[in-house]
């Protein structure tokens, strides 16, 4: 029998099944044995499914699998892990940021290697000229926090690396003031990226440097919690921020 409701779910949004096939990574066969066949997807595609049409799991498949435990949620919202920073797809935070329309928010350090990127530079300023809140949080050069992040890499030049990172976005300070730039003194665990309802997690790891430490590409979904976690993070974050004065960019 077929499945009437996700071809009607892929009409109501506009989308196609290679629309589909390609946001949540599986064949468009797949996608369409799924509506024409009624098979019923893995778990983790039918939430993935769901949070792409933006309707509820349930509401396209009867399976019992459908209604599960916040645990088995939040293991779905893991869309993929990369061992390593630098083995990150470069076209992937890019991605991810043009697609944001409400929510741009960076919260590291001082992620030198994502100010050093015009296109990324040029993606801040599209998006506060359109409809998304953008956010970039640096450490305040001068804190113990920042201190010891660069002592447990072993360079001990963290100040300097986020003071180079602020020079790098001061261009932006006077020609997109309604870009969010703060500092804080905060004691990261992971670096966050977030755009909308998906994020990477970059994990910071004693001894090396974020860029040879995991990351975890997660997307929100209802129920889930681990995204949320993350974002809430950002948000305690923000509110305890600083704003950037002339000072932090010179050391003097």
């Amino acid at each position: 029998m077929s499945n009437e409701r996700l071809r009607s779910a892929l009409l109501a949004q506009g989308k196609s099944i290679h629309d589909l096939a390609e946001a949540i990574e599986v064949n468009p066969k797949t996608v369409e044995r799924w509506i024409t066949q009624g098979k019923v997807p893995y778990r983790r595609h039918q939430y993935a499914t769901a949070a792409f049409l933006k309707v509820d799991a349930t509401t396209l498949w009867d399976d019992s699998r459908g209604v599960e435990s916040a645990a088995d949620l939040s293991k779905a919202e893991i869309v993929t892990v990369y061992p390593h920073r630098h083995m990150v797809p470069a076209n992937l935070w890019r991605d991810m940021y043009e697609r944001a329309e409400r929510h741009l928010d960076v919260l590291v350090y001082a992620g030198l290697w994502l100010s050093e990127d015009p296109v990324f530079l040029d993606i801040l300023k599209a998006k506060v000229e359109g409809t998304a809140q953008v956010r970039v949080l640096l450490g305040d050069p001068g804190c113990e926090a920042v201190k010891q992040r660069g002592i447990d890499e072993g360079h001990r030049v963290m100040d300097g690396k986020i003071r180079n990172a602020l020079m790098n976005y001061r261009p932006l300070f006077t020609s997109h003031p309604d870009i969010g730039f703060r500092l804080h003194d905060a004691t990261l665990y992971n670096s966050l990226y977030r755009a909308d309802d998906e994020m990477l997690v970059n994990t910071h790891v004693y001894g090396i440097g974020a860029y040879m430490a995991p990351v975890l590409h997660l997307r929100r979904l209802p129920g889930g919690g681990l995204f949320d976690t993350y974002a809430n993070s950002i948000e305690q974050t923000w509110g305890g921020a600083r704003q950037v004065m002339d000072h932090d960019l010179t050391g003097a």
